[in-house]
């Protein structure tokens, strides 16, 4: 899809779930998972946030987050929500592909389901997650593998758009692959994502080059 229709398709969908959150308000599993390694005072990027769910929960550990998502619906809802947790999160409306990213200056970069492009625009995403985290800093990575399309819980339609244990491997064959975990779960996110669910989880350290 361009520009255009993402933030038209994206912002349809988070407006026809009302006053409810498409995704809920809790945040991600495997992100809540990792709390153990998000440092108070640190600085993290959630990209295509959604509603705020992660980066809200983020923020209340204590990180400085900033949150970019292309959907102007969902931004709404995603400070109703920082606003209501009493947490201050830097919502940004963006389109990851295209807009100017600072380089270099996260301590995490965070893609929870980010699986809404292809293996061209792919490699685009990719390489400014990269590009975004400091040296010594971390990549946390979550989405559905090829399995996903037999359960029909969520996540894209296209084969193509999902991830493998060789796919991200070799896309993050220059950092340091701390996990890299194939699964199945029972997801409970809101009325997007629920049902027995194929996933995979990255976690990726930018070397650091002395």
């Amino acid at each position: 899809m361009t520009k255009p229709d993402q933030e038209t398709f994206w912002s349809q969908r988070y407006r026809d779930a009302g006053e409810d959150y498409l995704f809920g308000v809790a945040p991600n599993r495997f992100l809540e998972a990792h709390r153990h390694l998000f440092d108070s005072g640190a600085t993290a990027l959630s990209v295509a946030d959604g509603e705020g769910r992660n980066s809200v929960w983020l923020a209340e550990q204590g990180l400085a987050v900033t949150a970019l998502e292309i959907s102007p619906v969902a931004l709404e809802k995603a400070r109703r929500l920082a606003v209501g947790r009493g947490v201050a999160v830097d919502f940004v409306q963006a389109d990851i592909l295209t807009s100017p990213w600072p380089p270099a200056v996260h301590d995490f970069v965070v893609g929870i389901f980010i699986q809404f492009v292809g293996p061209q625009e792919r490699g685009i995403q990719f390489a400014r997650l990269k590009q975004a985290v400091k040296p010594g800093g971390l990549i946390l990575l979550h989405g559905y593998t090829p399995k996903q399309l037999e359960y029909k819980t969520g996540g894209p339609s296209a084969v193509e758009n999902l991830y493998t244990e060789d796919l991200l491997r070799a896309a993050f064959a220059d950092f340091e692959i701390v996990t890299l975990d194939e699964y199945e779960d029972e997801l409970t996110e809101g009325r997007g994502h629920r049902g027995r669910s194929a996933v995979i989880d990255l976690v990726a350290r930018r070397p650091i080059i002395v």
